[in-house]
Order: C-alpha cells, then structure tokens, then sequence
C-alpha cells in the first residue's frame, strides 16, 4: 500500500508539472521582440525585386492564392493573386486546419511595415499569435533584411481582395507547441551572384527546396535525408513523393547537366506547353513549376551549382503510387 500511495504521489507531481508547464507554454508564448520600426520603400527597384522573389523565388503568392487544380501544377487563378484562402488540412497530412493569410492590403492596411516584417521572419501575427510554420519563417528569417523588405513593399501593391478567411485550427497538442517556434530572425547579407555557391545557398534557402525535398517528422526534417527526396503528398488518387535532387547519379541528379536543369524549369515558362488538363483520378505535382520558371537562367544555375556540391544521397523514390 505504501508503494502505491508513493507512486500516486510521484504520477500526480509528475501531472502537475505537465499541467503547469503547458499553461506556461499556452499564456506566455511566443516571446519575439515587439516590431520593430522598419519601413519598405516603394520604389520601383524595391517593388520589382520583391515582385521577382515573391513570385518567382520565395514563392509567397503560391500559397497565398487560389490554384487551380484541374491543371498541371495547380497554376495560381488570375484575379487572386495574394487573397489566401488555400486550406493546408488532415487530408494531406497536416496537423489541424491551416489557412493561408490574405496578403493584399484589404488585409494588411492595417499592419505596420514591421508587423509584416515580424510575421515573415519570426513567426508573430499582429495579435502575437504564433504562426505554424508552414509559412517558412525560419527560412525567410535567414534572408536579408533588403530581400524582406522588398517583398513587403511589392505585396503593399497588390489589388485588394475582400475575403473572409477562417482561423487556422491546429489539433492538439502541436496547437500548444506551436507557440515554442517563433525566435528572433538570423539575417544573412544576400552574396554576389558571382560567389556561386553562397548565392546558390541562399536562393536554395528562400526558394524551400529542403522543405519538400527531404523527410519529415512532427515538422522536422529527418536527420541525413536533407535533399533526398521523399515527403508525400497525399492525395485522391494516390501519393506523390518529391525526387531525390541530390547529386546521386542514379536515383538523383548526378547525371544532369546545368543546361538540362534550367531547361527543366525553363519548359514551363511563358506557357510554352499551355495549360495542362489533369484527368479524374490522376495525381497532380505540388510543385510550383510555373512560378519557379520565372526564376533568371543565373539564379537557376546558381542553384544547380549548390545541389551539385550536397553530398549524394542513396534514397530511391517512388514518385507516384496510385490508389489500387
């Protein structure tokens, strides 16, 4: 009887703590700094680079649209661009019901320069909501604050669209840790393009190439599948699985040349193929493959240049399995 009245103490100090531990998570996190007072210029040099990374690189109007997915590569609907409202939810695998924001000033109007800057790079809402980082603030905080604020002030010219957009839900309890990811941002000074490989790193980083290009588990990466393909994507038909973009000769891209690469993505620019029709019960790529086309020959060549110097990694990928 003794043992047991022990062990009833120790589980209930042991629920406590817990019990504590999650009301300390739940009423004092996030702590991020306050905005800061930082302001986008709206010259057109500003707005043209942030119209290219947000676009073309960092690929924020992907989300933050309407695709549509009876066509290859599910192409952004014209008309609403930046209105959000895409729902990222169980049925693909995700923790709870995720909503992109509205980015155009409908939304924003209200949002200081450095509220956006906060909710980019560290994760914070205007509220000092936490935000799941679908929306890669981690990544977005390693780019430089130019690159940012250049996004900011291309995104302050975007036709507003009126658009009620439901709250994110998050299931329990990534809902209550959710709140421990956002930290200060780690800027990096953008390199010359002329420095290959750093420039090609920091494209690689703003453009997410790891986020689907890798395993993950609970939101994380898995340790030594950086690149290597793999992440599903859960669909009706069936699953789609990113490719392996190391440089393994056989189950990579080892055996590509620059000139291929580009002109992998090059393919899709300008509607040169024309829309794609995707039949009833066929899987469709979640790959951006019109936006990331717009990327210049140099950026892309960068890229190949810093994918070609990750270490090869042995991970054979089956790319579609379709539902029997």
């Amino acid at each position: 009887m003794k043992i047991l009245k022990f062990l009833g103490i120790i589980i209930a100090i042991v629920l406590f703590v817990i019990l504590g531990a999650g009301l300390y998570i739940n009423f004092t996190k996030p702590t991020v700094n306050e905005p800061p007072k930082l302001f986008a210029k709206g010259d057109s040099i500003s707005i043209t680079r942030g119209k290219y990374l947000a676009n073309h690189v960092a690929v924020c109007i992907d989300c933050h649209s309407q695709r549509d997915w009876s066509l290859f590569s599910g192409p952004v609907i014209p008309g609403t661009e930046g209105g959000g409202g895409e729902v990222f939810d169980q049925n693909a695998g995700f923790p709870g019901k995720i909503y992109s924001s509205n980015l155009t000033p409908a939304a924003l109007s209200a949002w200081s320069d450095g509220e956006i800057y906060r909710a980019i790079t560290s994760g914070v809402g205007k509220d000092g909501h936490a935000l799941f980082p679908l929306m890669s603030y981690p990544r977005f905080g390693k780019m430089s604050i130019d690159d940012v604020l250049s996004i900011i002030a291309y995104i302050r010219t975007l036709k507003p669209i009126q658009k009620n957009i439901p709250k994110t839900e998050l299931d329990f309890p990534v809902s209550l840790l959710n709140k421990l990811g956002p930290k200060p941002a780690e800027h990096e000074v953008r390199p010359e393009p002329s420095d290959t490989l750093k420039y090609g790193a920091y494209l690689v980083n703003a453009a997410g190439c790891v986020d689907c290009h890798s395993k993950q588990d609970k939101g994380k990466i898995v340790e030594g599948t950086a690149f290597g393909g793999g992440m599903e994507f859960v669909q009706p038909a069936g699953i789609i699985r990113a490719p392996n973009i190391t440089k393994h000769p056989t189950l990579g891209i080892g055996n590509w040349t620059p000139e291929l690469f580009i002109a992998k993505f090059k393919s899709y620019d300008n509607n040169n193929q024309g829309p794609i029709k995707v039949e009833k019960g066929q899987l469709n790529t979640p790959m951006p493959w019109k936006m990331y086309s717009g990327m210049t020959t140099q950026d892309l060549s960068a890229i190949y240049s810093y994918l070609q110097s990750l270490k090869p990694i042995a991970n054979k990928v089956e790319v579609r399995t379709y539902k029997k």
